[in-house]
């Protein structure tokens, strides 16, 4: 695959979704750069995916077993990489992806205590071995990042977790930080947005297939 695999990573209220937005901008716009740039998410970067985030997220009284919650992530991730992000990545494409196998460790294993094993084995049946070429953890005190998510609007049915279950999700990545330094980078999220995405940038700017554009 010619293309490149960039995740964006952290717990809720992170400034993810900002970052992806600002990150593709600058790509885009990165002079000798001929690579399209392709923003998507988890769950819901493909039209089943986006019925299955329903089913996750969107009604917050709804109760969905730790199990079935795993399996949900794993089919849509199957479907996404199949679909999606393969293909965007076999035509040379930039892929810059909101959450992957990382946050269904943080989330399910860390923070919903569901075995790492059988969280490993559902990762690559649904991924097929596919990994980041580099992982951005936009990392944020969670009492911060539920109080951003509380003034953007109505919280979803993992926002609405308790604080234990967010602290441990932070410690998971923390950990997963600390195993794979060479594909997990550590940004503060606490510092302003413009900040946080020079931070990435100057990163981003001292990979090889960026400076050889």
């Amino acid at each position: 695959m010619s293309g490149k695999f960039i995740v964006f990573e952290g717990v809720e209220g992170a400034g993810k979704t900002t970052q992806i937005q600002k990150t593709a901008d600058w790509l885009q716009n990165l002079d000798g750069n001929h690579q399209s740039v392709v923003i998507t998410r988890e769950p819901g970067g493909t039209e089943l995916g986006r019925q299955i985030r329903q089913l996750l997220l969107n009604d917050p009284n709804s109760w969905v077993g730790n199990r079935t919650e795993l399996l949900l992530y794993g089919a849509d991730r199957a479907q996404h990489v199949e679909s999606l992000i393969r293909p965007h990545l076999d035509r040379g494409d930039i892929v810059l992806c909101d959450r992957f196998t990382d946050s269904t460790i943080a989330y399910q294993g860390y923070g919903r205590g569901f075995d790492r094993s059988e969280i490993d084995r559902v990762n690559q049946l649904a991924t097929g071995g596919l990994q980041s070429d580099l992982t951005f953890w936009l990392d944020l005190d969670v009492t911060i990042g539920l109080q951003r998510v509380l003034l953007r609007g109505k919280p979803d049915r993992m926002e609405l977790a308790t604080l234990d279950f967010h602290q441990r999700v932070r410690q998971g990545y923390q950990e997963l930080a600390n195993v794979y330094p060479n594909r997990i980078v550590r940004i503060d999220a606490n510092q302003s947005e413009s900040f946080v995405q020079t931070e990435i940038q100057a990163i981003l700017m001292q990979l090889e297939w960026i400076k050889n554009h």
